[in-house]
């Protein structure tokens, strides 16, 4: 990983502040985006400056915004002189019953999971396979078992995994893309999801009967950036086996 430069969405804080971590360790430089997360930002970049100087930046920019993502990613490179990876880590995630949708929501949700994933791929297109690069979307084992009263949400993320696949085969042969599916790792923080005894039913489906951790997450980015050169268009689980158990 030394030298790389690695731009995370909502690298700020939960899962993409683990992944900046786990990557930063093995050598790599950071560049964290965040849209509202400001003050988690900047701690996380000034702690990881601490350990390297000038190794990591913060970015803020609104997703939802398509003009500012090839700004974005212009940025970074001004900043780093290259982009090696992209992960498409920021999400929305809510409840959408389907008596409830509106357009808003679709915006929103389908805007950060899928439409930004998509957009800021393009923007980097050029500087990935220059660099012979990779892209790590963070999709969702509901992506093709879909969380019930989360409508919009398993749609985005079905989405992404054929996103995912789509831009495999766009990409080739100089840009690899893969996905990480997530499976319990960490609660929403919603109040929805503070439920003891749902959170109970939930573990007691996973194969491992516990939690999973959000480094779980960033290891696995690490081995698709870093140790995976012949894999592509993958979409890997990291549930302990909820996914084939639910």
């Amino acid at each position: 990983m030394q030298g790389k430069v690695v731009l995370v969405t909502g690298g700020a804080k939960r899962v993409g502040a683990a992944v900046c971590r786990r990557l930063h360790a093995a050598g790599a430089r950071l560049a964290i985006h965040y849209r509202s997360s400001a003050a988690e930002a900047l701690a996380l970049r000034d702690e990881l400056n601490v350990l390297r100087p000038d190794s990591a930046a913060v970015f803020q920019t609104d997703l939802l915004d398509l003009h500012a993502l090839p700004k974005l990613i212009h940025e970074v490179v001004a900043k780093f002189g290259q982009l090696d990876a992209l992960i498409n880590n920021a999400s929305s995630f809510y409840a959408t019953p389907l008596a409830d949708v509106d357009d808003a929501q679709w915006n929103d949700l389908l805007g950060t999971n899928l439409k930004a994933p998509l957009f800021l791929a393009q923007a980097a297109a050029a500087e990935l396979r220059r660099r012979h690069g990779c892209i790590v979307n963070i999709a969702d084992i509901h992506a093709e078992r879909p969380l019930h009263g989360h409508l919009l949400y398993s749609v985005a993320k079905a989405g992404l995994v054929a996103l995912t696949k789509g831009l495999a085969q766009e990409m080739a042969p100089q840009v690899r893309v893969n996905a990480i599916a997530p499976g319990v790792i960490i609660w929403p923080e919603n109040e929805a999801w503070q439920d003891q005894e749902q959170r109970r039913k939930i573990v007691a489906h996973t194969l491992l009967k516990r939690e999973g951790e959000p480094d779980d997450i960033a290891r696995t980015a690490a081995f698709l950036i870093n140790d995976a050169p012949y894999i592509t268009g993958q979409i890997i689980a990291v549930d302990g086996g909820r996914s084939i158990n639910i």
